[in-house]
């Protein structure tokens, strides 16, 4: 009997879901596999509650893995739908909102699936270090466009494709600290700003600010910057 593969059509590469799979059960580990997202996610809830009033806001978070970031903006008063392609990383954000007491319409579902199923239906969408683990990353912004309501925002999160970039998030995270698995991140897909920023212009969006994003993995502090050459978070506006 042949077997079909359940994200065909789908904007993703199964080796990235079968990594992601393998994070999944601890998640919500402050010092497991995801201590960097733990870390980071306090400064990109608060980048975002910045540029929006999160209060009764509809937020779409695109990739939201285990939910760190859809229960951030949820506890600041939105209403979030996170969508992921793992089940298991979804099965960890629903099991988690028993814990928190949290409300997040979470779905195992592509981002062409509710672009498809709910055109301009958000007033903001975050994307946080998905763009660098897709095929094609045209489309991605595509769909994310193509869920704002006009005027909306979205926020994206990624890696530059520097040395820098190369030194810290692969050969340093992976490598030597061993804070991320190895393979990881694939340096050739990391997306320079003026890249990401063409993409923007292209899918009705208009970039309005980028920041760097600072991590110091010891004292696990993290905190926006000027430097960019390593992380990166960026806002942009979809036309009214």
């Amino acid at each position: 009997m042949m077997q079909t593969d359940p994200h065909a059509g789908a904007n993703v590469s199964a080796e990235e879901i079968a990594h992601f799979d393998k994070l999944a059960a601890r998640w919500w580990d402050p010092d497991g596999e995801s201590r960097p997202l733990h870390d980071l996610n306090p400064v990109r809830a608060a980048y975002v509650a910045r540029h929006v009033d999160l209060r009764d806001a509809r937020v779409a978070d695109v990739g939201c893995g285990g939910g760190l970031l859809s229960e951030a903006l949820a506890r600041a008063g939105a209403q979030v739908t996170g969508i992921d392609l793992s089940h298991k990383v979804i099965d960890i954000a629903k099991l988690h909102l028993y814990e928190s007491n949290l409300r997040v319409d979470y779905r195992v579902q592509s981002s062409s699936e509710l672009a498809a199923a709910e055109p301009a239906r958000f007033d903001a969408v975050c994307c946080m270090e998905l763009i660098e683990h897709v095929p094609d990353p045209a489309a991605l912004v595509h769909d994310l466009s193509t869920l704002l309501k006009p005027g909306g925002w979205l926020f994206m999160s990624t890696l530059n494709r520097t040395p820098a970039s190369f030194g810290a998030a692969i050969l340093g995270a992976e490598y030597v600290m061993r804070m991320l698995p190895k393979g990881t991140h694939h340096y050739g897909q990391f997306l320079k700003p003026s890249e990401l920023g063409r993409l923007l212009r292209h899918a009705d969006l208009a970039l309005e600010e980028v920041s760097g994003l600072a991590y110091n993995p010891l004292s696990r502090k993290a905190w926006l910057s000027r430097f960019t050459a390593v992380n990166y978070i960026l806002c942009a506006q979809k036309s009214s």
